[in-house]
């Protein structure tokens, strides 16, 4: 059963929509103006920005609502934008007053700020957020260390990481079709985990990573993303491993997850996938569809419905095609 057409109409309603990125953006101006300032009526070098994670990418998710205990809806759609100082080594402050220095020039400019290990966070009383991540850079060119609080100084070049991701989605030269299926991963990673909240399925990142490497173009949105996640099964379960593919090379993605909590999704997904392309009606292929992605996918429809509806698709084009036939 051919369901692309289902696909893409589930993609406009997972994909961030216009107002919640006007959103974004007019928050972001905000705390960069709020930085900026802090940083010059304090005497010290003003930091460059640079934005980073999905939003520049092209894949954030507009996520399920959720409803708080006083029945507040919260949306937890988010920004990252790296503040960079760059200054001689000689120069460089420790992790935590680049974080101290950041918290306190947003402080009270949104419903909290939380100082994190690797990033101060702006909540907004919606839901969404803004993280702050610092890094530091000796000179233009040099690759970006990000101020850890525990753990120092890391190199990480968020740059190199948005470029690897444009080059795979470049040469997949499949109009779009790449972001698509990250994005259709996350929006099956956001409704599993809504469902079982002890489930901690591999993050945005991650899956971006293994999307990007498994990757199968096809001219269906349905048998991209089936093809895709079949081959990312059979990578992980030949080793279940995921190595960032930028500085630091070497750090391996998946340890902190449970290998057969991720493998057994994995498998469910595959299996509803498989099911939903064996189904010979358009509704029940896509009941399967909303195992994987919850009610946000759009029910198809009975054959007969199609079949009444083309009926009429038919007469219509005859009549107008046939003038003779009408007096």
């Amino acid at each position: 059963m051919n369901t692309h057409t289902l696909f893409l109409n589930f993609d406009s309603a997972v994909r961030l929509n216009d107002s919640k990125i006007s959103k974004l953006k007019s928050n972001r101006k905000a705390l960069r103006d709020k930085v900026s300032n802090y940083f010059k009526d304090n005497g010290w070098d003003t930091p460059n920005f640079y934005s980073q994670g999905s939003f520049p990418l092209k894949t954030n998710l507009n996520p399920i609502k959720k409803i708080t205990d006083d029945g507040d809806v919260k949306e937890e759609y988010d920004l990252d934008d790296g503040v960079y100082f760059i200054c001689p080594r000689s120069d460089r402050k420790e992790p935590s007053t680049y974080h101290d220095r950041i918290k306190k020039a947003v402080d009270d400019h949104a419903e909290s700020v939380v100082d994190k290990n690797t990033c101060v966070r702006v909540v907004y009383a919606d839901g969404h957020h803004i993280d702050l991540p610092s890094y530091w850079v000796e000179k233009n060119g040099d690759i970006p260390q990000l101020a850890h609080k525990s753990k120092g100084y890391i190199d990480s070049d968020p740059k190199a990481f948005k470029e690897w991701v444009d080059d795979n989605i470049s040469n997949a030269n499949s109009n779009g079709q790449l972001r698509r299926v990250i994005r259709h991963l996350k929006a099956w990673k956001n409704y599993r985990e809504n469902k079982n909240s002890s489930l901690k399925l591999p993050s945005g990142f991650i899956l971006t990573i293994l999307a990007c490497r498994n990757f199968s173009n096809n001219s269906r949105d349905d048998l991209a993303f089936k093809n895709t996640i079949e081959s990312i099964k059979k990578a992980l379960d030949l080793s279940f491993t995921c190595y960032r593919p930028t500085v630091p090379t070497n750090e391996e993605l998946l340890a902190s997850y449970s290998k057969d909590s991720t493998l057994e999704e994995l498998r469910k997904l595959v299996s509803n996938a498989q099911g939903a392309i064996d189904s010979d009606c358009e509704k029940e292929a896509s009941e399967y569809w909303r195992r994987t992605f919850g009610d946000r996918f759009p029910l198809g429809k009975e054959n007969s419905e199609i079949s009444t509806q083309s009926d009429s698709y038919s007469a219509i084009r005859t009549k107008v095609s046939s003038p003779w036939l009408s007096n």
